[in-house]
């Protein structure tokens, strides 16, 4: 056995940075992974949203209205987005999540605050993610009374220290009951927003992958030339490769809908039909992103590559781990070219709020442009012969 050799040592080293060199996926991702996290996690990763969009249906146009209202947009937590005149817009807001909130001030509210009486304020909050909505309902609940103290007088308004029964200080009511009303998910249960954002994930992650080296794997078996001599068009080779894998996604969606039922207990307000229709044209859109991936890789590698490239972004931006109203608007602009993104909308939809089709419709064509357009990329690339 010959001595350690520190130029050949030397020689292997080079050898694999010439390599790298020359395969630019690779050395991408080895470049661009860790600009994109640092990116992602630094400026777009908010776990304390703000500027959350509201709604106001006030039947009392005084300007002790008038000072909520102000109050909650400086608290930075709220955005008032729209004034409401009946409770069916504020319900149809709610269900199509163009609101977080809807805050309900009662006709009488400005009487019972000039006699001293304490009128009760509603704020309705879409619940559907416990963590976008807690921080913003705390900060009302402080800021309603400390705001509306300044134009009152008296104890009511600020809260005067009394003592209780056993001599220990208290202080009194505010001058407003708030009364929040968490629709969708009342007890905050994160399983509720966990497992129907599993759903979508899962499928990316397995569809893309799976189809990303479908054709990557033909190629390196030589299993490739025999479809290249056959009369196939080329949107009849991606068609017939997709087609069983959508398959499969149905029958993973049906496992993990059967184990959020079941296992999580996760309600099921919508249509059982609507939801398989949703799925099965996200599955079509993620696997032909796989088909596309396949066929610009040259290896399985370089297709296992960019499925991570995708998946990255999806998973941080698409609001299944931190909230999407949290992140600022440019990576909001990302996240809606994302597939997930429009998909945890309607499944949660579905599920959680039992919306219909005509609710779904903003959500599901960004779906059907996205796989429109990567199949247009996958048939440009798609080459009739071997290079």
């Amino acid at each position: 056995m010959s001595a350690f050799s520190l130029s050949r040592w030397m020689g292997i080293i080079l050898k694999e940075f010439i390599q790298l060199k020359r395969d630019r996926l690779t050395f991408g991702m080895v470049l661009g992974i860790p600009v994109l996290q640092l990116l992602l996690f630094g400026y777009a990763i908010n776990t304390d949203p703000k500027n959350l969009p509201a709604a106001i249906l006030s039947r009392d146009n005084s300007s002790y209205t008038r000072t909520l209202i102000l109050a909650m947009q400086n608290s930075g937590y709220f955005k008032v987005v729209r004034q409401l005149t009946d409770e069916a817009s504020a319900e149809a807001l709610l269900d199509k999540g163009e609101v977080q909130f809807v805050i309900e001030v009662p006709e009488d509210f400005s009487r019972k605050l000039g006699r001293g009486e304490t009128p009760q304020l509603l704020l309705e909050a879409d619940a559907t993610d416990p963590q976008a909505a807690g921080n913003a309902i705390v900060a009302m609940q402080g800021l309603v009374n400390s705001a509306l103290a300044r134009d009152l007088s008296g104890a009511l308004a600020t809260g005067a220290p009394v003592p209780n029964a056993g001599g220990i200080p208290g202080t009194l009511p505010g001058p407003v009951d708030l009364r929040v009303h968490r629709r969708y998910n009342p007890e905050g249960v994160t399983a509720y927003n966990i497992v129907p954002g599993l759903l979508g994930t899962i499928l990316t992650m397995t569809m893309v992958l799976m189809t990303g080296l479908a054709m990557t794997r033909e190629r390196e078996r030589g299993t490739f030339e025999n479809l290249l001599s056959t009369p196939a068009l080329p949107i009849e080779v991606m068609t017939g490769k997709i087609v069983p894998y959508i398959l499969i996604g149905l029958v993973q969606m049906t496992l993990i809908l059967v184990a959020a039922l079941w296992l999580f207990r996760v309600p099921m307000q919508g249509s059982v039909v609507l939801l398989y229709a949703v799925v099965l044209v996200f599955v079509a859109a993620n696997l032909t992103l796989g088909i596309t991936f396949s066929s610009l890789a040259r290896n399985q590698l370089q297709a296992m590559q960019m499925t991570f490239f995708f998946f990255l972004p999806s998973i941080l931006l698409s609001g299944f781990m931190f909230p999407y109203r949290g992140m600022p608007e440019w990576a909001q602009w990302i996240s809606s070219l994302l597939p997930l993104t429009h998909f945890l909308v309607m499944v949660r939809g579905i599920m959680l709020k039992g919306v219909g089709m005509a609710d779904l419709w903003p959500q599901l064509w960004p779906i059907l442009v996205f796989m429109l357009a990567v199949v247009l990329v996958g048939l440009g690339f798609y080459k009739r012969t071997l290079d």
